[in-house]
């Protein structure tokens, strides 16, 4: 967990924070939103909401009063205590990438297993750089459909002791992630009291909310565990070609749903949902990366500030195939604006390739040097009577080197950031050691990495616990 005690980089006037209040309440109550589940409906129309169909048109007071419940900030325990954080106010927490369906390593790509699961969990765990492992980090296809939620969950739970994203895919996945989260916390008192696992419940851009996500959201929401109400919102597809209209459209969409965990159980917590970019025009592809997205995330950034809500967004995001400069250079323009703008909850923050569609282990590397140096950057720097080395200068005097001055000589180990993946080796020393890359030494220090790996303990009982559940569950569902 980071602290971004550096200012927040603000974009929008007053009066186009203003304008955006008239754009989402406009859509709200003149468009409204869909939401294709009947309790739902049942729960917005006893609030006096105007219900039609599937279609909610919202009294955007009524809104604000219901968001109002939402707590700025809350506490999620993890397995480790010392791994808990604190999602909310300056604190930054990061996750690795979710959802893709490949993995990449080397020049190997191809359908996501479970083994390949695992390997990016260990890899979560073993970067302190990184908070979580995140959910769904790759979707494992040789596992069931109807129950590699129980895989996934039980591996971040047994070879991780951060925290973990719960399963979305359905309300009964929403149940399974919650009755294995109290075997592995004490008990139903001790997961509502401290929450122990954050989900992502996306909208089906534009403006509907769909029976699974909302399934698990209920889920969740009962259970006082947090979820991010997260728009999906390609500029060009899924909203408007105006950053101002897919704003607009992403409060009307977050705040909703938002909305609809706090009648499910006030006061429960929640986070902010960004994910906004744009397509190419050309082809239709998404792009990630961009200078559009980058604009939104600070937008969004301070539109959560304004409402008094935790938010997430940003990420090491890339339309790049493979672990190039490419891959780099975009994965910054989202990372940057994501401290500048002081997201809460990072998701994608290490390994995510080609749209997301592939989850790559050298990119997961190269991600973590990303982070790494963005929180040193940010780290802000001490003035004090000891860091201006006056003592250094009477040493050395006019005209000398500081090469093995004493203040040289106590400092050099930690003076500068060290690099994990860089490499400032002259030409003849690169050559002769193979002329590596950035993506093959990241792919080096992989696989140094989980060769090193060791699993966090856990309680024998608790381990045989989650065993058996997973096997009874496992059968119960028909695999």
């Amino acid at each position: 967990m980071f602290i971004n005690k550096m200012p927040k980089y603000e974009i929008l006037s007053e009066d186009a924070l203003a304008a955006l209040d008239r754009g989402w309440k406009r859509i709200v109550s003149e468009i409204g939103v869909e939401f294709i589940h009947d309790e739902a409906l049942a729960l917005f129309k006893a609030a006096g909401q105007k219900v039609e169909g599937n279609l909610v048109k919202f009294d955007p007071e009524f809104i604000l009063d219901q968001v109002a419940k939402a707590p700025r900030n809350f506490e999620l325990q993890a397995r480790n205590p010392k791994n808990s954080v604190h999602i909310g106010d300056d604190n930054m927490v990061f996750g690795a990438v979710y959802g893709p369906p490949f993995f990449r390593q080397g020049d190997h790509r191809g359908d996501a297993t479970l083994e390949n699961f695992r390997t990016l969990t260990k890899l979560s765990q073993s970067f302190p750089e990184l908070d979580s492992a995140g959910g769904v980090i790759c979707e494992p296809n040789d596992a069931p459909f109807d129950s590699r939620h129980l895989d996934m969950l039980f591996a971040q739970l047994t070879l991780t002791d951060k925290i973990y994203m719960g399963n979305v895919v359905s309300g009964v996945n929403a149940k399974d992630t919650i009755a294995m989260s109290e075997i592995a916390f004490g008990g139903r008192e001790n997961l509502e009291r401290t929450p122990a696992t954050l989900s992502l419940i996306n909208c089906n851009s534009p403006l509907r909310w769909d029976t699974r996500m909302l399934e698990a959201q209920f889920e969740y929401s009962r259970a006082n565990q947090p979820v991010v109400l997260t728009p999906f919102l390609l500029m060009g597809a899924m909203s408007p070609v105006s950053i101002p209209a897919t704003l607009a459209q992403q409060m009307a969409e977050a705040l909703s749903g938002i909305t609809l965990s706090q009648l499910i159980r006030p006061g429960v917590p929640v986070v902010f949902g960004s994910f906004l970019s744009n397509i190419d025009m050309q082809s239709g592809s998404p792009c990630f990366g961009t200078p559009e997205s980058a604009v939104g995330l600070l937008c969004t950034g301070q539109i959560a500030r304004h409402l008094g809500l935790p938010w997430r967004s940003g990420g090491g995001l890339t339309s790049s195939q493979v672990p190039d400069a490419q891959a780099g250079y975009e994965a910054l323009m989202t990372m940057m604006p994501t401290f500048l703008a002081g997201a809460n909850w990072v998701m994608h923050t290490a390994g995510w390739l080609e749209g997301g569609l592939v989850a790559s282990v050298e990119k997961f590397i190269i991600d973590i040097e990303i982070l790494r140096m963005l929180k040193h950057e940010f780290t802000p720097v001490e003035f004090d009577e000891e860091s201006f080395a006056f003592g250094a200068h009477v040493e050395v005097g006019h005209g000398g080197h500081f090469l093995g001055a004493e203040h040289t000589m106590e400092h050099f180990r930690t003076c500068f950031y060290r690099p994990l993946v860089s490499s400032s080796q002259n030409y003849d020393r690169w050559t002769r050691e193979g002329k590596k890359d950035a993506a093959a030494r990241a792919g080096e220090i992989a696989e140094k990495t989980l060769e090193s790996y060791v699993e966090p303990p856990m309680d024998g009982a608790i381990r045989a616990e989650l065993e058996d559940y997973v096997a009874r569950r496992r059968k119960e569902l028909g695999d």
